[in-house]
């Protein structure tokens, strides 16, 4: 389907350019192409959604599935530098904040740093900060968490207190 509107996109691109080498089109003309291009350009971005939370449910069924977000702690003069999530004792994330993720979260942004696919039951989760405040203090932090899955789906929020050095979970 997304190849179908990729030629579609192509071919009214050709059609525009060849038209425009031979001068033969009016302006209502190409403002009309450029209406049905608009057209096929949102249909392509609404497909793109719909395959992408399609490959989710396909990827990660919602009775195996396990979603982690990190959060910071509200009015934190603290930036997050880099979050690493260790499940079953294995490295399953490690990220590195830009300026423009630090600010989102500084204003109340969450992200989803792993999804994946876990058995019922317990599963240890190890996650690990380093950050520094506005001073330039830097700020690490270790914590452990019992993450207990049952059938269907299973978010937990990772809480980060950076200037406290701390590190809340939340189930959801």
């Amino acid at each position: 389907m997304f190849r179908i509107l990729q030629i579609t996109l192509f071919t009214f691109l050709a059609s525009v350019s060849l038209a425009q080498s031979t001068g033969s089109v009016s302006r209502d003309e190409i403002r009309g192409l450029d209406e049905q291009i608009q057209d096929v350009k949102k249909d392509v971005i609404d497909l793109t959604g719909e395959l992408t939370q399609l490959e989710e449910k396909l990827l990660f069924p919602s009775n195996t599935q396990v979603a982690f977000f990190v959060s910071t702690a509200d009015a934190e003069t603290f930036n997050l530098e880099s979050v690493e999530l260790k499940l079953d004792n294995e490295i399953v994330a490690h990220h590195l904040y830009t300026f423009r993720e630090i600010e989102a979260l500084q204003k109340g942004g969450v992200q989803k740093i792993f999804t994946g696919n876990v058995q019922t039951g317990d599963h240890p989760l190890e996650v690990s900060f380093i950050g520094k405040s506005s001073s330039g203090k830097e700020y690490r932090a270790t914590a452990n968490y019992r993450v207990e899955k049952k059938v269907g789906p299973k978010f937990v929020e990772i809480k980060i207190a950076g200037t406290e050095s701390a590190i809340h979970f939340k189930d959801w």
